[in-house]
């Protein structure tokens, strides 16, 4: 286990965390924007290591396999005794669990990472937690891991429930669900699942916000943004930019979410993405925004998509809505995976403007080789959900 020690110090505020299985710090960012000091993180990948520290200087990290840490060593660096910590944080590796693995296992060696995350749990007792997963694993197993992290937790003395989270329900424009399961060693509070922050209201009387709102059959209207709101502003890009260069904004943020993520940023970060191939190029020019695969004519399909049934393969080469939601943002945002081509333009969308649709802020920055930028945004949890988990866990441990 390699450590890293705080690059800069700062006064540590009113509530701390420790984040396993961190990644680039998705979790993290959430729960430092909710009012949490992140002592450290730990995470087996140098490239999100990397991520983490560069975004978190304040923290210390802990580079390998979880099998390595120890909680004893956690302590000593945070400065903190058994069950002095507010909230342990984490997202076991998941894949194992996922309904898009067709081989999923609860023998899967990575399906067991969970347990790792409780034998930390032993040892801290921290006042609280939270761990993030994929719907997969309330059912894998007829329920069997559900029932083992329940059975662990109750022994040791906490509350746990778990519940499915909509990122679209907390500012995301992304179709995402998310397991959460949270514990408590006080008494349960029904409110530490957040309700979401997109919930019907009147419709609001100034232009900024024109972008955001999603009409209802009532009068009311729905604060959930749309794919524009969120990347509407970037730089235009053509497929084959230049990378790793800067870029300025194309025009003043137009939505609240646009606003919110870019904070006092004068140059979009990280606005860099695949290159794509001229017989793929040629394929998405005849695709229309929320169109797919069906929309290329059969002759410049690849092989195995000509033998394809209509019903079958319903994200493949979809280019995004400006006023639609994306599909989920996995780990390689390839049009033969899913909905990832630019609304208006015949390009993959980039780094940020993935970033931007997990709600990732302008100001953090992603390192390493542009796939595993990629992989990072992929794996991580929405930022704007996390902070409103942190926020219900603040009220919690106030109350």
């Amino acid at each position: 286990m390699e450590y890293f020690a705080p690059t800069r110090y700062c006064a540590i505020g009113p509530f701390i965390c420790v984040d396993l299985f961190s990644g680039a710090g998705g979790l993290a960012a959430g729960f430092r924007d909710a009012g949490f000091s992140v002592l450290s993180g730990s995470d087996i990948d140098p490239s999100a290591a990397t991520t983490f520290r560069k975004n978190f200087p304040e923290s210390s990290f802990f580079l390998g396999n979880i099998t390595d840490l120890r909680a004893s060593d956690l302590m000593r660096d945070g400065g903190f005794k058994r069950g002095g910590l507010d909230c342990l944080i984490g997202g076991p590796p998941c894949q194992a669990f996922s309904y898009n693995n067709h081989q999923r296992s609860i023998a899967h060696v990575r399906a067991g990472l969970f347990r790792e995350y409780l034998r930390i749990v032993r040892t801290l007792r921290p006042q609280t937690l939270v761990m993030e997963n994929v719907p997969g694993i309330l059912t894998i197993g007829n329920g069997a891991i559900l029932d083992e992290i329940y059975r662990a937790l109750e022994s040791l003395g906490y509350e746990c429930r778990a519940k499915i989270l909509y990122a679209e329900d907390f500012g995301s424009p992304q179709q995402r669900r998310r397991v959460f399961f949270i514990a408590t060693r006080r008494v349960w509070d029904d409110n530490l699942f957040p309700p979401g922050i997109c919930k019907p209201v009147a419709k609001p009387k100034s232009n900024l916000f024109v972008h955001d709102w999603i009409p209802t059959e009532s009068e009311d209207c729905y604060l959930r943004v749309n794919v524009w709101s969120a990347i509407g502003d970037l730089p235009s890009l053509r497929n084959g930019a230049k990378r790793d260069k800067p870029k300025p904004y194309r025009f003043a943020a137009q939505t609240w979410l646009q606003q919110h993520l870019r904070g006092r940023q004068r140059l979009a970060r990280n606005h860099n993405g695949n290159i794509i191939g001229s017989k793929m190029v040629e394929r998405i020019r005849h695709v229309p925004q929320g169109g797919s695969w069906r929309d290329i004519p059969r002759r410049l399909l690849p092989t195995g998509m000509k033998r394809a049934l209509r019903s079958d393969h319903t994200r493949r080469y979809g280019r995004l809505r400006r006023t639609g939601v994306c599909c989920t943002i996995l780990t390689k945002c390839d049009p033969h995976w899913g909905s990832y081509i630019h609304p208006t333009s015949d390009r993959v969308i980039t780094v940020r403007e993935a970033a931007r649709l997990q709600t990732f802020k302008d100001n953090f920055h992603f390192t390493g080789p542009l796939s595993s930028q990629y992989v990072q945004v992929g794996n991580a949890v929405p930022p704007l959900l996390a902070q409103a988990v942190a926020e219900a866990i603040v009220a919690h441990l106030t109350g």
